[in-house]
Order: C-alpha cells, then structure tokens, then sequence
C-alpha cells in the first residue's frame, strides 16, 4: 500500500481537472498542464477531490507508481493554481545578472557573458544578486533553475559563484603558509 498513493487531491476553486483516457489534465489561472498515465494508474474525480488508484495495491510496482502519479497530479494541481519558484543567488566581486525579453545574461567571471535563453511557460527576474524562477510546472522551474547554476557553480573556497538561495556550500581552507625554523 502506497501511503501517498491513497492520499485524496483536493481541486481549490477556478481550478479545472480534466481526464480523456490516459492524459490528465488541469487547468487554472497560472496556465495548463498535463500528463501521461501509466496503463496501471487509474484517475477518477467526484466532487472537487481527485483519487488516484491501482489495480493492485498489493504489487510492490504498482505502489510505487501509485505514489509518483498521486504526486505528479498534485503538483500540477498545486502548479496552476500557485506555481512554483525557486531563487538563486550570485556571489562574486562583479558579477551579475541582467534580463531582456526572454534572454538571461550573466557574468559570471568568463570572458564573455553567457546568454540563457529562458524556455516558455517559465519567467525569469532579477533583483540586485538574485534570481528568481518562476512557473507552473515543477519539473520544468527545477530544470531552468539547474541550468541557470551550472553555469558558475559555486567553488568551496572563496563561496563565488551560483547557488541557490539558503543552500549551504561547505568551504575548504586555502593554502597555509608553513613556518620554517
């Protein structure tokens, strides 16, 4: 038994869930998502909740799949109706971000700046050394956000660089001098 899988959905109003076959879809005022069910995960909606089920709870698979589905559903559920975000910040004697139309700049301590061009349905802002990314699909702000920190990651002895906003870089010491006698 999946103790996730079991756990109801609840649908908040302005919300829509739609179901055609093996796609599931939801629909709110931050956009619409929508996703492939495995052939063993079943979706039914009665009143404003949604149940996610197996055909055999039993089965150790079918839990699992049981529990991803369930939350698959919610967070697309949780994403049209709020959206996600997730913030990085940028450490370093000059370095910085800048953003027109749909093409994040950053300089980051390369040569030449590097140029992202931000992907549809995620918006993207920057506000001194912070960045923010934002969007109704999880997965898809999880991927831009990586993407946008692997440019400069940040290194363990000065802490420059990339890193998300509380995230925590374990620091090395540098060289030490040694006293000679």
């Amino acid at each position: 038994m999946s103790r996730i899988g079991k756990q109801p959905i609840p649908v908040p109003a302005g919300t829509t869930i739609a179901i055609d076959g093996p796609m599931v879809s939801a629909q709110g005022p931050k956009g619409k998502l929508t996703t492939l069910l495995h052939p063993l995960v079943g979706v039914s909606v009665v009143d404003g909740i949604v149940s996610v089920s197996v055909k055999n709870p039993a089965n150790h698979k079918q839990a699992a799949l049981w529990g991803v589905f369930r939350s698959l559903i919610a967070n697309m559920v949780r994403g049209v109706t709020e959206g996600f975000s997730k913030q990085l910040e940028i450490s370093g004697i000059g370095f910085k971000a800048a953003i027109s139309g749909s093409t994040l700049t950053l300089n980051v301590g390369y040569s030449h700046p590097v140029a992202y061009q931000v992907p549809a349905g995620v918006t993207v802002t920057v506000e001194k050394n912070i960045i923010t990314v934002a969007g109704a699909d999880k997965q898809q702000v999880g991927q831009v956000a990586a993407e946008i920190r692997h440019v400069m990651p940040p290194e363990p002895y000065k802490g420059k660089g990339i890193k998300y906003v509380g995230e925590v870089i374990r620091r090395k010491a540098g060289k030490q001098a040694t006293k000679t006698e």
